[in-house]
């Protein structure tokens, strides 16, 4: 069995898609980033990779390649996903947690967790999301920024 740790940060800017855990959740504003900023999916890419010591999310999918300018971090997580098949490995579960100040993310979980568990080959029990905010308190508390953590167990197949 190996463990993974993700997190992953983005800016917040009006005017921008907000996209968590691979749905387009209802905002004025969304994260700024060179793919669709995807602040849980990037957290995952980088638990599920660090497990395996295949360095992180950047390292394979940098962010001064065009060809991943915007593109859908769904097809980021399903690449990644694929090397941890490669390597003999499958998730056992996963626990993340999400920081945003609003909008409430909680009524969107059970949708996120279907479509994660969908790319990852798993039961959406095993997809562990939570949300959270900073109660006002410093750039994610002012929504200036979204934050999301996640802890990965992943077991030999």
């Amino acid at each position: 069995m190996r463990i993974g740790f993700g997190i992953d940060v983005h800016r917040l800017a009006d005017g921008l898609t907000l996209m968590v855990g691979g749905k387009e959740i209802p905002s004025s504003f969304g994260a700024v980033g060179h793919s669709d900023a995807d602040v849980l999916l990037h957290a995952i890419c980088d638990a599920l990779l660090g497990a395996l010591n295949l360095r992180d999310i950047g390292f394979h999918f940098s962010d001064t390649d065009p060809q991943y300018k915007g593109i859908d971090s769904k097809i980021l997580l399903k690449n990644v996903y694929a090397l941890i098949r490669e390597k003999g490995y499958r998730l056992a579960n996963l626990d993340s947690t999400v920081i945003l100040e609003k909008p409430k993310l909680n009524p969107h979980i059970p949708e996120m967790q279907e479509i994660i568990a969908q790319i990852l080959e798993c039961d959406t029990d095993a997809v562990s999301i939570k949300a959270t905010t900073h109660e006002r308190v410093d750039s994610f508390g002012e929504s200036l920024a979204i934050k999301a953590y996640c802890v990965c167990l992943l077991e030999k197949h």
